[in-house]
């Protein structure tokens, strides 16, 4: 991604609005001390939302590519099994609209759980195996059913229970991710690691 006058993400962190105008503010150069290590910083807003990010490329901004952007987009791991990932990119997406991001979220844990062979019985079944297995930590089984109960809530549309907040779908989403990279993407950076450079 390069600096320019806008700011070309396909979803902003801040609303998920899709394809925002993010339009760029201020910039700024800086140098170290001595001189050198040159890096211009920019701002930028969401014509949306009014979510303000900073960028930083170490070089002029026009045209030059963005090492970082706070904050970052947000994105789903590659290691992912095509199922549990489409879901969560669904999830994430669709964090505006809360109620379909929890229920897209948990449907993206239990595509985790069903690609490492936890596939009999209902969601809340596999959690236990998971957990009996020694797949995922008693810790990470009781945050996925509170996950899999807020998630039934939804589905089965309880009138007394409270419907979903955008924090409550960022929480459920940041469980699926940390789940994400528990069972998928450290194993294979580690497999990567141990094969050395290719």
């Amino acid at each position: 991604m390069k600096h320019g006058n806008q700011l070309g993400l396909d979803r902003c962190p801040h609303c998920s609005v899709a394809q925002p105008r993010i339009d760029r503010t201020w910039t700024i150069e800086t140098k170290n001390h001595k001189g050198g290590s040159a890096r211009t910083w920019a701002t930028y807003v969401c014509g949306t939302c009014g979510g303000v990010f900073l960028a930083v490329s170490p070089s002029k901004p026009e045209g030059s590519d963005i090492a970082h952007i706070w904050p970052s987009p947000q994105t789903v791991a590659e290691e992912l099994p095509a199922r549990a990932k489409e879901y969560l990119s669904q999830a994430v997406s669709s964090i505006n609209a809360p109620v379909g991001a929890v229920i897209t979220a948990a449907s993206a844990v239990d595509a985790m759980l069903k690609s490492k062979g936890f596939k009999d019985g209902s969601l809340n079944s596999r959690i236990d195996a998971a957990a009996k297995a020694h797949l995922i930590t008693d810790e990470m089984a009781a945050w996925a059913h509170e996950i899999r109960l807020e998630a039934n809530d939804q589905r089965h549309a309880e009138e007394d229970a409270p419907l979903p907040t955008q924090e409550d779908a960022v929480k459920v989403i940041e469980f699926a991710k940390a789940l994400g990279q528990f069972l998928f993407v450290l194993p294979a950076r580690v497999e990567r690691g141990r094969k050395g450079p290719q």
